[in-house]
């Protein structure tokens, strides 16, 4: 089976790279620049799970592609999808199954209408993972997992054969048959941590132990909750009620990728994670106020950046 993996940055080096480490056939779909580190330096991981450097991974660019894959797993972010489907395009064929790891729900509608639904499974992960200064991929913790399915609940043989290599690379990988309610409800718990830890500007343990901190931060949740509710994904799984217990941990360090990408000024996904639940709350007539202060501040920040 022939895994394309879109980007080389923290979630696809990591994911592609223990795919690679397990002997199974991945490609890199990279930039120029990140074409160059690797060839130099590798592709470097650092995690609790264990070191690895792998030389000269396979690299691909989008003007070099010519064969079609088997899978494509897709990990970059919400606002660079439509570049990212340029370069991945050519690597599609009749059988591609496209596998996205991005938050929210925004993304299927873009990649069924570029690829059809029929390409495009439901995906999730979760992994605390970064590029540090020396572009080595580190993950900040063990927790490491990554879902996916078809959309509609079938466990088709294409999940079984993709599941079968997948689990090789030893990173909680597993076939879902309730995919979509997985996703939303690590998007609903994710949209919690960003926009509580982006509008605090401080991690977890921080938030709780200020005076409403805890009242705050679950009531954020309760909103977020109550959208995915509406929806007909009401969160209530085993994975929900695992990260539901963080939010509330004391002394906990956790805060979301989102929070981290604000204090190094960089671009964030302030519409598809957080815009797109109000979107829907103000469809359902829910209220969210809390919500809604969290993403005037991102916009605030969007706005700062540019």
């Amino acid at each position: 089976m022939r895994v394309l993996v879109v980007g080389a940055g923290a979630i696809g080096g990591y994911f592609g790279g223990r795919l690679l480490q397990a002997g199974k056939d991945v490609t890199f779909l990279v930039r120029p620049r990140r074409a160059s580190e690797l060839a130099s330096a590798g592709l470097v991981i650092k995690s609790p799970h264990g070191d690895v450097t792998l030389k000269n991974p396979p690299t691909v660019q989008a003007d070099a592609i010519k064969d079609k894959f088997d899978v494509v797993l897709l990990s970059c972010k919400a606002f660079d999808l439509a570049d990212a489907i340029n370069s991945f395009a050519p690597a599609v064929g009749d059988k591609t199954a496209i596998i996205p790891l991005l938050n929210g729900m925004l993304h299927l509608n873009i990649l069924d209408e570029r690829f059809g639904r029929e390409r495009v499974l439901g995906g999730l992960c979760a992994i605390a993972v970064t590029l540090n200064e020396k572009r080595e991929v580190v993950q900040l913790a063990p927790m490491q997992s990554l879902g996916f399915g078809e959309r509609d609940g079938r466990l088709s043989d294409r999940v079984r054969a993709i599941a079968d290599v997948f689990a090789s690379g030893q990173f909680g990988a597993a076939a879902s048959q309730n995919v979509m309610q997985d996703m939303w409800e690590k998007w609903v718990f994710l949209a919690t941590l960003a926009a509580s830890t982006s509008l605090m500007r401080a991690a977890v343990g921080h938030i709780i132990a200020a005076p409403g901190g805890k009242d705050f931060l679950l009531g954020m949740l309760d909103e977020c909750s109550a959208i995915a509710k509406s929806a007909g994904h009401e969160p209530s799984g085993p994975f929900f009620q695992r990260v539901k217990g963080q939010l509330a941990l004391e002394g906990s360090p956790l805060t979301a990728s989102m929070f981290r990408d604000i204090k190094a000024g960089l671009p964030v996904e302030a519409d598809h994670v957080i815009g797109d639940l109000i979107a829907r709350a103000d469809a359902a007539k829910i209220p969210v106020p809390k919500l809604r202060t969290a993403y005037t501040h991102l916009k605030a920040y969007e706005n700062q950046r540019a």
